[in-house]
């Protein structure tokens, strides 16, 4: 049984109140907080409170999907009383109201017990930044997370809570669950509710869970999309216990040409193999196929960079990295005329990306090319030489975001130096149910979800 299973389970048969449940994962936050460093807020009162009244209306006979579940969420989403400083340093107000995701969290009875750490504007694949400090990795203290989700997969690797919010934009979900082991969804655009942002980072962004187990996610993903677990016709949880059928499957170790030159660690392509041979032995069709990703980085950047400078915009006071700054001057270079043209362009990408579907019902390719890197890498280092570190890194996961369409991380493994590495299953539009019910044949034949970080989890209670 799952993790947040474990605690639904728990709840439900009042093993455990939803009060003791969120204390455990408050004293786990204290006792990581100098070591990993997961957490830029936390609602240490405020939790409690909503614990007692989650406890309260168990006591009353009443259900819903998460009642109890302590989770964390990524510190570029609102929630009503917490500042969103999304890794910048200085004062930010607090926010006056949910963001549309937190606020069904919240309805289906989840617990926010803090907003996690992420670095400044979600730059970088490397969670650090003076407002904070380091953000580690629970499976190797001198490597980082992953970013830009990075603190939301550290809580959830280092067992603080069992499920956590994250956004990507470029791979920030994707790239730190595979760099910590864990499941992490990339929802097709306009799934889960972005809004107070209507079009987040120029439509890059989307909203979505990181967990160890695919039901986990699965659940998560019901709840943040508004679906009904109880109603299978429209359960992403049912999906996670659905055989997936026979599928074509293409494995692609392509890297997209990102401006930037990239290579993938061999490690990392055996990985990747080693679950296409899984897949094959689980009776699906399995064969090499690239798909035509062609100019995708003329719609990416330009969208990118005016987001940084959105973000700049909100704050203006805030004492920003001079990446940060330069970034938001390339937006004014790639704005206008450049912007409508690389929102113009998605349509023609996703037709020309798109047809490796008319052969395959999903595409198995690296996460990132590399495993996580030390933590101060970025240290130093000016804008350019940055954005070749990042992409050399993780070239694989943006194009994705361009077209808008979902995809899942798995873990592929830990390399004998300890670190784990993952693989992300592509789709086209809507293929989350496929993807989902695919991920969770390979974890039942993997048990990946039974391999833990070293000295963890933080939590006493039965995982």
């Amino acid at each position: 049984m799952s993790h947040l299973r474990t605690h639904l389970a728990a709840l439900d048969a009042g093993r455990v109140g939803a009060r003791e449940l969120v204390q455990e994962a408050l004293d786990a936050i204290d006792a990581t907080q100098g070591t990993v460093n997961a957490f830029r807020r936390v609602r240490a009162d405020a939790a409690l409170a909503e614990a007692g009244a989650a406890d309260r209306r168990r006591r009353a006979g009443e259900r819903a999907p998460l009642l109890g579940v302590p989770v964390a969420v990524k510190d570029d989403i609102d929630v009503a009383g917490e500042p969103t400083a999304f890794g910048c340093g200085g004062p930010f107000p607090a926010a006056a109201a949910d963001c549309a995701a937190v606020a069904r969290l919240k309805a289906a009875g989840a617990i926010i017990v803090g907003k996690t750490n992420t670095p400044e504007i979600g730059q970088w694949p490397v969670t650090e930044g003076p407002a904070f400090g380091v953000t580690r990795n629970p499976w190797d203290l001198d490597r980082t997370p992953g970013g830009s989700s990075g603190g939301a997969a550290a809580a959830v690797a280092a067992g603080i809570v069992p499920v956590a919010l994250g956004s990507d934009a470029a791979g920030s979900i994707r790239i730190p669950a595979a760099w910590t082991h864990l499941v992490g969804i990339k929802p097709q655009r306009g799934r889960v509710p972005t809004l107070p942002d209507v079009s987040a980072c120029h439509g890059l962004t989307v909203l979505g869970p990181l967990a160890r187990t695919v039901a986990d996610a699965a659940l998560l993903l019901d709840v943040l999309a508004g679906h009904r677990p109880d109603v299978p016709s429209r359960s992403y949880a049912a999906c996670a216990e659905r055989d997936p059928g026979r599928l074509r499957i293409a494995v692609s170790l392509r890297v997209p040409f990102s401006g930037h030159p990239a290579r993938l660690d061999p490690r990392i392509g055996d990985a990747v193999r080693r679950l296409a041979a899984v897949l094959e032995s689980l009776g699906h069709r399995v064969e090499d196929a690239d798909p035509r990703y062609g100019p995708a980085g003329l719609s990416f950047l330009p969208r990118a960079t005016a987001g940084v400078r959105d973000w700049t915009r909100r704050a203006p006071w805030a004492p920003l990295d001079p990446r940060t700054r330069a970034k938001a001057a390339t937006a004014r270079v790639l704005g206008g005329p450049v912007l409508r043209t690389a929102h113009a362009v998605e349509g023609p990408l996703r037709a020309r990306i798109g047809r490796i579907f008319r052969r395959y019902d999903a595409v198995l390719a690296p996460t990132t090319a590399r495993p996580a890197p030390r933590v101060g890498a970025i240290d130093g280092l000016g804008g350019r030489a940055t954005d070749r570190l990042a992409v050399a890194a993780c070239p694989y996961a943006w194009v994705w975001n361009v077209v808008g369409w979902p995809a899942v991380n798995v873990p592929a493994g830990v390399l004998d130096d300890g670190l784990p590495v993952g693989a992300t299953l592509l789709g086209p539009a809507d293929g989350e149910p496929r993807l989902i019910s695919l991920a969770a044949q390979l974890e039942a034949a993997l048990g990946w979800h039974l391999h833990r970080p070293p000295g963890f989890p933080a939590t006493a209670l039965p995982a």
